[in-house]
């Protein structure tokens, strides 16, 4: 995973000499000083362990050996009661901050195309009790309204401070949220409404316009639409019998209510407090009944793996908050004291798409200390630091790359390079705001030489986590200490995992020197099971002789020597050829996607045939630049179209798989190019930017049937 350089070999000479010097002159000092010692031989000590011998026995943190955590505090047992100790104990600290907007224009590209763009100020923010005030009164105003406790409320929203606010009142007065992505699509959101039966949604202006007038006249039960951010200018085309308000206004409806005497229904631990419809890789959107004890004892979990987590913290939301990544890692820092910045992909950096040139995007004014991603957006960092790499002076990218492949070298004996940091990799760092300490990762695999980079150019740990929406998001999360790449990091202290036998694909718990097989996950982390379908639920759930909840993940992975799980394989991307061999789909595109010409890509395969073919969405600028080269001339559709393109493509990627070790039938022998890129918007990646296989198996049925060699009309 070393970068390449090209220095003069007796210079290259002299200057490891300078480094070893530097190197030993440098060591005592920061032995003593550092407190590296400690964290060197953490790393080594295991951190998990099987709770018996038996072949396929169950794997606990070393933490939680005799007895599981489920409570992240006495007697706080549901959501409400967590969030009161909260409010209490850090009554005025802040809480939520909004960015206020300056500034909206139309910008016209070159092409014609109208991009928005604004310019933001400063951060405004709600303390603790302030929050609390607008969720009591909101909850009062929606019991106003008419919403009985243990009945669903839909929200279908964007991240931001009015999504949590609506959350926690919907926690307080025991209403069972409804969550839906806002990137779904109109048959998805659909379903979930009237599946769920929800008389109530809370969502935006901008997708009551764009996305629910569309739909609304298909969700016969709908009676209130609450706005978060003030009523829209027309809403004429609504069905008679639906009436929009304003939060503020419901808010204002609840602060005058006379409860009385009237004795609110608080929730109890295993009431639902949420039901989380996935955007799920295949088929219709399946609800997840999460419970109050479901959702505490995963953030129990995963508060356990953020050391010195407090009120110094400031954690960047703009994930979805519909997805159980950003949900989970809100509410571990809303219990502790941190503070919850807001943002949006469009606007989190300076280089953002809706951020008007020369002003600062959010993470530049926020300086977050903690923050969740997904691989996709690791990916695209990545490379987007890579391309002004290769476009520096020789001078400062073969610097660049000698600080590189030094601090690499660090890292895996565990050492710590304040030098490096400071002079070589500050700016790198302050495209995440310069403070971030903690960068965790889930959603999907992580690959190995993305992970790397972002520690050495961050100079930060990454956490890699595993879990589901039906674990409520809990599972493992690699401790701050651990430099290894390619682990998902040893069982939360809320759960234990085990690996059960796949004979199918020849995994067993068993095996040597690894134990394999599907991952099991047990404890009060796992979900009560899927909202109306209770066929799917008693396929994916299992209740053992000692009444222990178990989660059968359909994730394929492998436990090491220290306790530490790698996800190595998934049963729904083994694909079995012709010839008798079985791919890994995932393993193809873990080796071939941090390709700088690759900016996404799937791969396929049939058990009909022989060969593995593959999607790949192409960056746009390397393959111009390949095209150039190769003195081919055309638009970009054009380009991607050209079958000579697609030869030319598929060269670099037989090159990057053999060295990558894949076998020569996993390398995939015919490729579309696909000029439009794959995002949630068209359907065809989830909200985490996960590939929805069925979708895209669909879109390029034309092309499939063309790679096999089949007669297409």
């Amino acid at each position: 995973m070393k970068l390449k350089h090209d220095i003069n070999p007796v210079l290259l000479q002299f200057i490891n000499f300078i480094i070893l010097v530097y190197s030993f002159v440098t060591y005592i000092p920061w032995y003593i000083l550092s407190g590296s010692r400690q964290a060197i031989a953490k790393a080594k000590q295991v951190k998990a362990r099987p709770v018996n011998n038996k072949p396929g026995g169950a794997y606990r943190s070393v933490n939680s050996l005799h007895c599981l955590a489920s409570v992240l505090y006495p007697g706080c047992d549901t959501l409400d009661k967590v969030f009161k100790y909260a409010k209490t104990k850090f009554k005025d600290k802040k809480l939520l901050g909004t960015r206020e907007i300056l500034k909206e224009e139309d910008e016209i590209q070159p092409s014609g195309k109208v991009f928005k763009k604004v310019i933001l100020g400063k951060y405004t923010w709600l303390s603790y009790e302030d929050v609390y005030i607008k969720a009591v009164n909101f909850g009062k105003g929606l019991a106003v309204l008419g919403q009985q406790p243990k009945t669903n409320i839909a929200i279908f929203c964007e991240t931001r401070a009015e999504w949590m606010i609506a959350a926690q009142a919907c926690f307080m007065c025991n209403y069972q949220l409804v969550t839906l992505y806002a990137t779904l699509g109109g048959p998805a959101i659909v379903h979930g409404l009237n599946e769920t039966e929800v008389t109530t949604i809370i969502t935006s202006k901008e997708l009551m316009q764009t996305k629910l007038k569309e739909i609304v006249s298909q969700v016969p039960l709908l009676r209130h639409i609450i706005t978060v951010d003030g009523k829209p200018t027309t809403w004429s085309e609504f069905p008679k019998g639906v009436i929009v308000h304003t939060m503020a206004s419901v808010q204002a409806m609840g602060a005058k209510a006379d409860t009385g005497n009237k004795q609110q229904a608080r929730p109890v631990p295993s009431d639902i407090a949420v039901i989380m419809y996935t955007s799920g890789s295949t088929g219709v959107p399946k609800g997840v009944m999460i419970s109050h004890s479901n959702i505490i004892a995963g953030i129990t979990g995963m508060a356990e793996r953020i050391p010195n987590l407090g009120e110094k913290d400031i954690y960047i939301g703009y994930l979805p908050l519909a997805h159980v990544l950003e949900l989970s890692a809100e509410l571990v820092c809303l219990s502790h004291g941190c503070r919850i910045g807001y943002s949006s992909p469009q606007t989190l950096a300076d280089q953002s798409s809706k951020i008007k040139k020369g002003s600062k995007g959010d993470v530049t004014t926020l300086k977050p200390t903690l923050m969740a991603a997904v691989p996709e957006i690791m990916d695209r960092i990545y490379k987007n630091v890579m391309n002004k790499v290769n476009e520096m002076t020789s001078f400062q990218r073969n610097l660049f790359i000698l600080a590189y492949n030094y601090k690499m070298e660090q890292i895996s004996k565990g050492y710590s390079t304040p030098l490096c940091d400071s002079l070589i990799f500050r700016k790198v760092r302050m495209l995440l705001g310069g403070k971030i300490r903690i960068l965790l990762c889930g959603g999907a695999p992580l690959s190995a030489a993305t992970q790397r980079f972002m520690n050495i150019c961050f100079c930060c740990p990454v956490g890699q986590g595993y879990g589901l929406t039906e674990s409520a998001g809990a599972g493992t999360i690699t401790e701050v200490w651990d430099y290894t790449t390619g682990r998902v990091g040893a069982p939360l202290v809320c759960c234990e995992i085990k690996l059960m036998n796949w004979e199918e694909g020849g995994y067993y718990n068993t095996d040597k020197p690894y134990p394999r097989g599907e991952i099991l996950i047990g404890g009060q982390n796992v979900t009560v099971g899927y909202y109306k379908n209770e066929a799917r639920t008693k396929k994916d759930f299992t209740v053992d002789e000692n009444g222990q909840r178990w989660l059968h993940t359909g994730d394929i992975g492998e436990f090491h020597q220290d306790g530490c799980l790698k996800i190595i394989d998934r049963k729904k991307d083994l694909v079995k050829l012709q010839a008798g061999e079985y791919v890994s789909l995932g393993k193809v595109e873990a080796a071939l996607k941090n390709l700088p010409l690759v900016d996404n890509i799937c791969a396929y395969a049939s058990s009909f045939h022989s060969y593995v073919i593959g999607f790949v969405v192409p960056n746009q600028k390397e393959l111009a630049e390949l095209a150039r080269k190769k003195g081919f001339k055309g638009t970009w559709e054009e380009i991607c179209n050209s079958p000579e393109m697609e030869k030319e493509v598929l060269k670099v990627l037989a090159e990057a798989a053999m060295a990558a070790n894949l076998e020569k039938f996993e390398i995939p022998v015919k490729i579309r190019l696909s000029p439009d890129p794959w995002t949630p918007e068209t359907g065809l990646v989830t909200d985490a930017f996960k590939l929805k296989r069925k979708e895209l198996t669909a879109y390029y049925q034309m092309d499939i049937d063309r790679m096999y060699g089949k007669n297409v009309k």
